[in-house]
């Protein structure tokens, strides 16, 4: 078969899985409705049966274009779904050790400043702190 009818055959094929869903849908409704009220169940047996005549119909065309399930434009989705996945876990991975930078060199400061104050020697803190706050 061409690409082209493949393609056609693919489109189809979802059009009618979704109208035998719907005509399901609808059926199962009208069947509910006829349940609660028992008076009227004579007016819906017509509905009942034209909705189970759409169901069939739908379910043999979808039956009919499901060749078109075989076609996929395969190579595109992966790239785009591996590169993705790629690019995401780079992200995770750059954040991760960046968060633990940050954890260490916040470690550090605070070693620096207990070590200053058991010293007590306010000037080196005084520098110490206004470095940091420099650099940051």
């Amino acid at each position: 078969m061409k690409e082209k009818e493949l393609i056609e055959f693919k489109k189809k094929y979802h059009a009618f899985r979704h109208h035998a869903w719907a005509g399901l849908g609808f059926l199962s409704v009208v069947l509910a409705f006829r349940l609660i009220f028992f008076e009227e169940a004579e007016l819906l047996t017509p509905v009942i049966i034209i909705l189970a005549i759409y169901i069939v119909i739908s379910l043999i065309f979808t039956y009919r274009y499901r060749a078109g399930l075989s076609y996929e434009d395969k190579t595109v989705k992966i790239e785009k779904i591996e590169s993705s996945r790629d690019e995401l876990e780079k992200e995770k991975i750059r954040v991760e050790t960046e968060k633990k930078r940050l954890k260490l060199e916040k470690k550090k400061a605070k070693g620096e400043v207990k070590k200053n104050k058991k010293a007590g020697n306010n000037y080196l803190f005084f520098c110490f702190i206004s470095n940091q706050l420099i650099n940051n």
